[in-house]
């Protein structure tokens, strides 16, 4: 089965996740009333919902929860935590089925999550919600499809939006943004799709901090990043569009910002097995003009004639992004995952030249139909204990950082 390659990070610990391993792009850690921390996992696909692992020890994690869909043509690819309140993305296979949307629940007895509303973004255009940010206990941040959305193109689907869920039971939209030129009947004329990579111009990342509530930073696929002026939530405002695809192969994922040095750390998505869109990068843009965004360098990473061939995937993906709560903020240590190019750490104190400074690759797992790992999405906590998933088979892997 091959060995883990290790550098400055070590294998703590490892759950299957109650044998179903895989893990989508949803980790996010509570802390109970009775002091007991919680690691929630939203899954790639059916039939898992959620899961949740008590990791108050993270050398003995513990599934406490674990939920199922209502059936196999919906995932819950994404969720937060905020609080006792967890909230969980549902996305259909195809336009128009259920159930798709938002549903809330009451998480303060971790082993019996309650169902406390659920917002529903169903319509004929429309898959429900992707991805979800949620990190002040009031507005949830969104990559959504809605009954009253019609794309030009069906890969232009989920939008950009915003929902009041101050009285949790009574969640409501607030406000939205669509990439310019993908409604239908809009005046603006339609985006130039990539030739070779077209994978829309839908929201992926909605990315909104307590630090900066009036700006709002968005992974837009084959958009690029965009900031967006949200004071007014009702009215969205474009502030900047950076897009480096064409010619890059596109599907840009995360926009985080380092708001103390004005940069900002984006992430495009590798989506082909076996590098065939590579490169699929993760770059530093400098930021200090907000409306004239300039990419300055890319995290160097082990070549893909190496990963590659590996099988699955092998490119860039997740962040860890620096959301409040019991976790790991830096403005200059970057965790990021790469399919099988595992999970890596990146010290950015010189952004013209950053430096791997740590690194795990798994083995591949039992049951992986790639044949190699594929790590999904990364957590650190304030202690700088590192959780990762698998995207298919392997399920939670906890490891300590020298950093």
């Amino acid at each position: 089965m091959g060995k883990d390659e290790a550098y400055n990070m070590r294998l703590i610990a490892h759950d299957t996740l109650n044998g179903f391993g895989n893990g989508g792009e949803g980790m996010s850690m509570q802390v109970t009333g009775d002091g007991r921390r919680v690691m929630w996992i939203a899954h790639e696909s059916a039939p898992t919902n959620f899961t949740g692992v008590d990791v108050t020890d993270p050398r003995k994690p513990r599934v406490i929860c674990q939920t199922q869909l209502p059936h196999n043509r919906v995932r819950s690819n994404s969720l937060e935590v905020t609080g006792d309140i967890l909230a969980v993305a549902y996305q259909t296979a195809v336009h128009g089925e259920t159930p798709a949307g938002v549903e809330l629940f009451d998480i303060a007895d971790p082993e019996n999550p309650k169902s406390i509303s659920f917002f529903d973004r169903s319509g004929p255009h429309s898959r429900g919600v992707h991805a979800l940010w949620f990190v002040d206990g009031e507005y949830i941040h969104c990559t959504s499809g809605a009954a009253d959305f019609t794309p030009h193109n069906p890969k232009d689907d989920q939008i950009y939006t915003i929902i009041d869920v101050r009285d949790p039971a009574k969640p409501s939209e607030v406000g939205r943004w669509w990439y310019p030129g993908t409604m239908e009947g809009e005046d603006t004329p339609a985006p130039t799709r990539h030739p070779q990579f077209d994978s829309g111009f839908r929201m992926h990342n909605t990315n909104v901090y307590p630090d900066r509530p009036d700006r709002a930073y968005l992974g837009c696929l084959d958009g690029g990043t965009a900031i967006l002026d949200i004071a007014d939530m009702s009215k969205p405002q474009l502030i900047s569009n950076w897009n480096p695809h064409p010619p890059y192969p596109g599907f840009c994922h995360t926009a985080l910002p380092l708001l103390d040095r004005d940069l900002l750390i984006v992430a495009d998505e590798c989506v082909r097995d076996n590098g065939a869109d590579w490169p699929k990068l993760t770059w530093i843009v400098d930021a200090r003009d907000e409306t004239n965004l300039v990419p300055i360098s890319t995290f160097p990473m082990p070549p893909v004639e190496e990963f590659g061939n590996r099988g699955g995937r092998y490119g860039s993906h997740n962040l860890h992004e620096n959301r409040p709560g019991p976790a790991f903020r830096s403005d200059t240590i970057i965790f990021a995952t790469f399919f099988n190019g595992g999970v890596r750490a990146y010290d950015t104190s010189n952004p013209f030249q950053p430096k791997e400074v740590a690194s795990f690759v798994p083995a591949p797992p039992e049951g992986s139909r790639t044949g190699a790992i594929q790590i999904n999405d990364v957590y650190v906590d304030e202690n700088a204990i590192v959780y990762t998933i698998d995207r298919h088979s392997g399920g939670l892997y906890i490891l300590e950082a020298d950093i």
